[in-house]
């Protein structure tokens, strides 16, 4: 799926140049028009596995804003595939901007209730009961699972460079925990956590590395705004800021917490002096519409 290059953008501008550090921002949220980011990565391989399965329908998971159920109806409509998302909560009047542009797409829209969703099991035995003359091939939310981590770990074979940290926003881990198995020594990786669930994405990470323990990553929960979809003026006022001083846009669900996240830990003097630190970009920059 992934053709060509992925651009590098070093980011100069006042904080970096007063700080001294060198941020860089791999742009893979322009490696697909909507199927974009990390989303690529994580359904490379899944796309192969429904393939070689001889499955015809794609069924996956999400909430309201998810940014993997508009990749995955992407996807679908670009790779022969039907597609069925089931959409946590109630449905709505008007679709917001994802859900309309999946729907478009072709995706089937299945919205289920928040205390089914929850619960993965209740949840997987009505979807088979739901859907079973589908022939289906499963895709867990945010594409969460043993080939959505395979994909991640050559995300950082497209940077050419040396570099201290990488980080990306975290809503699953997957992306993480795939970056973290690719690392070479003295590399460590950050996840910015964009829920509120206090451990959450660490034990996630952690199930995907199978117990093993090492020190070259970890997880910061400082700067999720209140939640997943949450945000406040000043993380708007940021992703703004942002992208007029740098041309970069940035989404506000993930990619802006991130970036909002590393800029006050270079004013605070977690990153030192010439530390190299590369942010991935994760696309979604869809779903801002969806707050304006």
């Amino acid at each position: 799926m992934l053709q060509q290059p992925i651009p590098l953008y070093r980011i100069n501008d006042s904080i970096t140049g007063k700080y001294k550090v060198n941020l860089y921002i791999l742009r893979a949220d322009l490696n697909h028009p909507y199927i974009s980011g990390n989303k690529l990565f994580k359904l490379n391989y899944n796309l192969q596995e429904a393939k070689k399965l001889n499955k015809h329908t794609l069924l996956t998971f999400g909430g309201a804003f998810s940014n993997h159920i508009s990749a995955t109806a992407a996807a679908g409509k670009e790779y022969g595939f039907k597609t069925i998302g089931i959409i946590r909560g109630e449905k709505y009047d008007e679709l917001n901007p994802i859900l309309k542009f999946s729907s478009e797409c072709g995706m089937q829209l299945h919205y289920v209730a928040r205390s089914v969703y929850q619960n993965k099991k209740e949840l997987y035995d009505y979807v088979n009961t739901l859907f079973i003359t589908e022939n289906f091939y499963m895709i867990p939310e945010g594409g969460a699972n043993e080939l959505g981590v395979k994909g991640c770990k050559e995300i950082t074979n497209f940077i050419d460079m040396d570099f201290d940290y990488i980080t990306c926003p975290c809503g699953t881990g997957t992306t993480l925990a795939g970056i973290v198995q690719s690392l070479k020594s003295k590399q460590h990786a950050i996840g910015f956590q964009v829920l509120k669930s206090e451990g959450y994405i660490k034990g996630e990470v952690a199930k995907w590395l199978n117990g093993i323990t090492n020190n070259n990553w970890s997880i910061n929960e400082d700067y999720h705004f209140g939640g997943y979809a949450k945000i406040k003026k000043d993380l708007t006022e940021f992703t703004n800021w942002f992208e007029q001083t740098n041309a970069i846009p940035l989404d506000y669900i993930y990619t802006g917490k991130m970036m909002f996240g590393i800029y006050d830990l270079i004013q605070k003097g977690f990153f030192k002096e010439e530390q190299t630190i590369i942010a991935l970009h994760t696309g979604g920059l869809q779903g801002n519409k969806g707050f304006e």
